[in-house]
């Protein structure tokens, strides 16, 4: 088997030695792995071989020949559920451990692939991260796609969100601000929210997430969250900034040196104690909005998987 996995450098990653967002990015291998792979050419950078310490930039493309056992990809949950079915989109609940769509090892293995399998084709119009669960839209056409996307857009979709946190969260609260770059963190991709209005001149993204505390219990609370706005990471760094690191979160959760450990492939049972979850303790319970093709008014629910409790 053979398989050539390629990425293009995001922003957020513009001058990142290449080692180091390949670790952050492929988790599966540590950064010392990834240094031996680039060493031995099987990376390349823009089609032409380079060092692990070579700089990157926005837009940049590196790709990855996997080959015989390099080829085969992590086993995933395949216990999704269909939501809603209709002629333009099906509405799916997405199980945590599941990619949404092929990246890095993963290839079939995806949730996409698993409906183009069954349904015909399927285009992910919203998208969550592998560990989080919840609701996902794929529409039936490119076509559906975009008027779906609109509506992201315009932000003319209510979703709503729950999540684990670590403290006492306060009954509501809501959170104005903005996201950029966290330039306390050891992890390049990590992002801080700070209340109030950015500068004019930065190009840090606004955002807005309204929080109410569900339950507490144990150290632990549940929170609904209601992002009015579609930034990365908005919710895990917001929670994170504002001292309610999500449980299970690597990246985001109580001690970000887990996550260093993690992609090192030197974490512990006592990093994972501390977790207290085996996966980022997010999911994405609704999302309602009017149907761009019937006019329907449309509530759209995902019940929580098992796993997602306050635990004891």
């Amino acid at each position: 088997m053979e398989r050539i996995v390629k990425t293009t450098i995001p922003p957020e990653a513009e001058g990142t030695r290449l080692d180091l967002y390949l670790a952050a990015r492929f988790t599966y291998r540590s950064r010392t792995a990834w240094q031996e792979c680039i060493s031995r050419g099987e990376i390349r950078l823009n089609g032409r071989r380079t060092r692990a310490s070579r700089i990157l930039h926005e837009g940049e493309s590196v790709s990855l020949e996997l080959n015989g056992p390099e080829a085969e990809e992590p086993p995933v949950r395949t216990d999704y559920s269909i939501l809603l079915e209709t002629p333009e989109f099906l509405a799916v609940c997405k199980p945590p451990d599941l990619p949404v769509h092929p990246s890095g090892r993963y290839f079939n293995h995806t949730l996409q692939r698993m409906l183009s399998g069954k349904s015909g084709p399927a285009f992910p119009v919203n998208r969550l991260d592998r560990e989080t669960s919840g609701a996902v839209l794929f529409a039936r056409s490119g076509a559906a796609a975009r008027r779906l996307a609109e509506l992201f857009e315009r932000g003319n979709i209510e979703k709503t969100y729950l999540a684990i946190v670590f403290g006492d969260f306060p009954d509501g609260l809501s959170a104005n601000g903005f996201l950029s770059a966290d330039p306390a963190s050891a992890i390049s991709k990590k992002r801080r929210f700070t209340p109030g209005l950015p500068d004019e001149n930065a190009e840090a993204p606004a955002c807005r997430t309204d929080f109410r505390c569900l339950r507490r219990e144990d150290g632990l609370s549940l929170v609904e969250c209601c992002p009015h706005t579609g930034r990365l990471h908005q919710i895990r760094a917001t929670l994170f900034s504002l001292g309610f690191p999500l449980a299970g979160d690597k990246m985001y959760g109580p001690d970000e040196t887990v996550f260093l450990r993690f992609i090192a492939g030197t974490d512990t049972e006592a990093d994972r104690a501390l977790l207290r979850m085996g996966r980022q303790a997010l999911h994405a319970a609704k999302l309602e909005f009017v149907s761009p093709f019937t006019g329907e008014f449309l509530k759209i629910e995902a019940p929580p998987p098992d796993d997602f409790l306050l635990l004891p």
